[in-house]
Parts: structure tokens; C-alpha cells; sequence
């Protein structure tokens, strides 16, 4: 398994992630300590929740039950130090915590202390913004975003606030580094200036979507990330599971997450499944399975930190792991570029 030190960190972490956002909910508590004991055998150290999850759908009843999940699984076993743990505060939310409000200085305290009683462990290693209060152009937002809907002021005040707070909890031992989640490259630059400013905690990592189809960190966001060493995490690198396939001729798999939610978060949408189809085509062509070549292209970009891969059961995992030391040819790439050009950004 592959390693690197994330972004400017010093957590050396495997360039595969196990997500956990099905973590107590389609993945009961059994099957999801099989996935981390896997995950370490596989050389796995990098596990990556929410205080949100599970999601699939997010209920105020269940927020907080993955990290509760995670954290029997620390008490059972005593494998704390073996795993880089990574999680969130969510951002304005509806209502399932601390009443909807967004990431403030109080709210990160609260939000921090919450998550390690639930993980049972001292210290979060990489504590995530999981998005802006500002609002997103993720989750399929693109089409129709308006940029500048809060003050430039409130926004860096707001931003001055939590760098604050970050710089305590840093110093009291409770986080070792911090993130960002579903950014943008101008907020990104803001943190890091404002940070360097204050004497602040730096963000090390970046965590949107990305994958075959959805490839929007190209451009700005991709030269941030290198020449400001804040490296991605990618989720959703199946493309919330298009790309392995199974939901191809019109198939929808008993317990699969369309079968729960039918457009994927808009992702299944007719242009996605051609690209799809010229994608499966191009593995068969050469041999490969289409999830191994979805992932193992996420690797090759210059700056991925980790790719988030996650499984509703021990076995899809099991799946994944399988591929996850292919190496794709200079061939293979220039048919992946030439197959984005004909599908860009399909959803």
C-alpha cells in the first residue's frame, strides 16, 4: 500500500481512505468492524466519518451513530494508534445539530468534544470543515451557483473566529491538524492566508468530489493544491457507485444506495451512463475491472492526498481491495483523456 505525509501534516497516511458514511445504518456495527480489520490487513492506517453520518438518508435519530461505531470498535480492539481518524463538523445544517447553525468558534468546541466521546479516543487526527457557511457549489450546486452571498467581511471575520478556536484546540491536544470539505480554490486561499496571518493552524487537506465523472478540481483548485500543499481527499470516487457498474442497463440492486436514493444525488442522469458505457468498454478492452480502473486512475493524479473509498458490505470491499495496487498504462490514460473530452462533466 502506498503512503504519503498529507499536505503540509505530519500524518503519514495510505493513499487509500476507508469511508464510513454507511457506518450504522446500511452497514450494521458487526460487518463494519469486519471493513476496518480488512482495511488495516490490506495496509490500510486512514479512516475518514462525520459527525452527520450515517447517512442514506441523514436523520436527527441517527447523526453521530458512525463516529459511535468507530469508537466501540477502538474499545474493542485497542488499535487507536494504528489509524490516522479523520472527521467533520458539519456546516449549516437543518436542524439535526446544535440547531442548524453553521461552523463558529462554539460550535467547533462543542462539535469537537462531541466527536471524541463518541470515537472513545484523546485526540481527533485531521478535523474537517465539511462545508462552508458560505454555502457550496457541490453536490451537483454548480449548475446554478451564486458566489458572494455573504459580506466579504463577515465571511473572513467568521473565518478569523474558527482559525481561533482551531489554534486552541490544537494547543490543548485535542486535534492534531485540520481540513477543508467541499471548497472552492478562493476559500481555500482564504483559509491559508488568513491562517499564516494569525499564526494559525494551516489546512493540510481538501476534501471534494472526485472521480471519472466529476472531475471540477482540474483546474484552479488542482494548482492550489500543489503549489499550497493541501492535498485532496476524494470521495465519491465510484461516483456513488456508477462506476463499478451495477447500475448499468437499467439495473438498481436490492439494498444499493439508488435504491434509497434514486438519482444518486443527481449524479444518474442519462449523459453519466453513457460516459459510464464508454468507460466499461474501455476496462473490458483492456482486462480491467471498472471500479479498479476508476480508482486506480484517482491515484495517478498529482494531487491526491487519498482516495476515499467506502462499501455497504464487507464483501464490495473486499472488491475494492482487490485492484488496489494496479498501476494503469500511458495507453490506458490517453484513452481516459480522450473518453473525458467526449463526456465532460456529465452530471
Amino acid at each position: 500500500m502506498r503512503r504519503k505525509i498529507l499536505g503540509t501534516s505530519d500524518l503519514d497516511v495510505s493513499q487509500i481512505c476507508l469511508g464510513t458514511m454507511t457506518f450504522g445504518n446500511q452497514t450494521p456495527q458487526g460487518d463494519a468492524h469486519r471493513q476496518i480489520d480488512m482495511a488495516l490487513a490490506a495496509g490500510i492506517n486512514f479512516l475518514d466519518t462525520a459527525e452527520m453520518y450515517p447517512v442514506n438518508p441523514v436523520r436527527a435519530e441517527t447523526v453521530g451513530r458512525t463516529e459511535e461505531v468507530i469508537g466501540n470498535w477502538i474499545a474493542a480492539t485497542g488499535r487507536r494508534d494504528e489509524i490516522v481518524l479523520a472527521t467533520k463538523i458539519v456546516g449549516e445544517n437543518d436542524g439535526y445539530r446544535r440547531d442548524g447553525r453553521g461552523i463558529f468558534a462554539d460550535t467547533m468546541v462543542e462539535a469537537v468534544e462531541d466527536s471524541l466521546r463518541r470515537l472513545r479516543t484523546d485526540v481527533i487526527d485531521l478535523y474537517q470543515l465539511h462545508w462552508p457557511n458560505r454555502g457550496s457549489y457541490h453536490f451537483r450546486k454548480h449548475w446554478s451557483y451564486a458566489p458572494g452571498t455573504m459580506p466579504r467581511q463577515e465571511v473572513e471575520a467568521n473565518m478569523v473566529e474558527v482559525l481561533e478556536a482551531m489554534g486552541r484546540l490544537r494547543a490543548e491536544g485535542k486535534v492534531r491538524h485540520f481540513g477543508l470539505s467541499n471548497e472552492t480554490a478562493w476559500g481555500t486561499s482564504e483559509w491559508l492566508r488568513l491562517a499564516r496571518a494569525a499564526g494559525a493552524p494551516p489546512m493540510v487537506s481538501i476534501q471534494n468530489e472526485y472521480s471519472l465523472l466529476c472531475r471540477l478540481f482540474d483546474t484552479d483548485l488542482a494548482e492550489l493544491s500543489l503549489y499550497e500543499q493541501v492535498d485532496l481527499l476524494a470521495y465519491s470516487p465510484l461516483a456513488a457507485g456508477l462506476l463499478t457498474g451495477k447500475y448499468r442497463g437499467g439495473a438498481v440492486p436490492a439494498g444499493s444506495r439508488m435504491s434509497l436514493v434514486p438519482n444518486l444525488g443527481g449524479r444518474a442522469v442519462p449523459r453519466a451512463h453513457a460516459a459510464v458505457e464508454a468507460y466499461a468498454a474501455l476496462a473490458q478492452q483492456h482486462g480491467i475491472d471498472l471500479t479498479h480502473l476508476a480508482l486506480a486512475f484517482c491515484q495517478t493524479r498529482p494531487f491526491m492526498g487519498a482516495v476515499i473509498i467506502g462499501a455497504t458490505t464487507a464483501e464490495q470491499l473486499a472488491h475494492d481491495l482487490a485492484g488496489i495496487d494496479l498501476t494503469l498504462s500511458d495507453e490506458v490514460q490517453g484513452e481516459i483523456a480522450g473518453i473525458h473530452r467526449a463526456h465532460p462533466l456529465p452530471f
